[in-house]
C-alpha cells in the first residue's frame, strides 16, 4: 500500500479530486487521525494542487496543437474545452481575474486548478495572471477545506451530518444514539 502522505499528495494532484480529496484524507485518513500536523498537510495539499494547475497551463499549448491535427479529437474532445471556457467566461467577465481566483477557489465539483486552467488557456489568460490566481484560489480553497475538516474534526460539523459522511469512511462515523 502507498505511504499516507505520498497518497495525500497524489490525492491533491489528482484531476477532480484535487486538494478537496487530498486534505480530508490527510486529516482522516490514518484511521480517523491526522496523517501529520494540520499545517503541513494544508501545505503540502495546497503545493501539490498549485504545481498541477500550472503544469496542465504550460501543457495545453503543446497538447492543443498536436491534437487539434485529429478530426476525432476535433468531434469529440475539443466540446469539453468548449464547455470550460464556457463555464469560466461569465467569472472572468463579471469579476476580472478575481472572478478567476474564486472560480478555482470555490471547493465544488468542476472548479478549481485543472478547469481554472483550461479555462484560462483557452481565454487567453497570460501566464502570470493564471499563475497568480491559481496561486491565490487553491490557497483560499485549501483554506476552505481545512476549516471544514477541523469543524468535524471538533464536533462543530456534527459526525453524522452529510459533510462528515462525504469526509470519512464509514467505519471512523459514530452511528446516532437511538434511545
Amino acid at each position: 500500500m502507498l505511504n499516507p502522505i505520498l497518497l495525500t499528495l497524489l490525492l491533491s494532484a489528482a484531476p477532480i479530486i484535487e486538494l478537496r480529496g487530498g486534505i480530508p484524507f490527510g486529516m482522516f485518513g490514518n484511521g480517523g487521525a491526522p496523517i501529520m500536523a494540520w499545517w503541513q498537510i494544508f501545505v503540502l495539499c495546497v503545493v501539490a494542487n498549485t504545481l498541477a494547475g500550472f503544469l496542465v497551463f504550460e501543457l495545453m499549448g503543446p497538447v492543443v496543437t498536436t491534437f487539434r491535427r485529429w478530426p476525432w479529437f476535433e468531434r469529440h474532445i475539443w466540446p469539453r474545452f468548449d464547455k470550460t471556457q464556457y463555464k469560466l467566461k461569465p467569472f472572468l467577465d463579471k469579476y476580472g481575474k478575481f472572478g478567476l481566483i474564486v472560480f478555482i477557489g470555490v471547493p465544488i465539483p468542476g472548479t478549481g486548478a485543472y478547469t481554472g486552467a483550461v479555462g484560462s488557456y483557452l481565454l487567453g489568460l497570460p501566464r502570470k495572471a493564471f499563475y497568480i490566481a491559481n496561486i491565490l484560489g487553491v490557497a483560499v480553497a485549501g483554506i476552505l477545506v481545512i476549516l471544514l475538516c477541523f469543524a468535524i474534526d471538533t464536533g462543530f460539523i456534527g459526525k453524522d451530518s452529510l459533510f462528515s459522511r462525504l469526509f470519512l469512511k464509514s467505519e471512523y462515523v459514530t452511528p446516532p444514539m437511538t434511545e
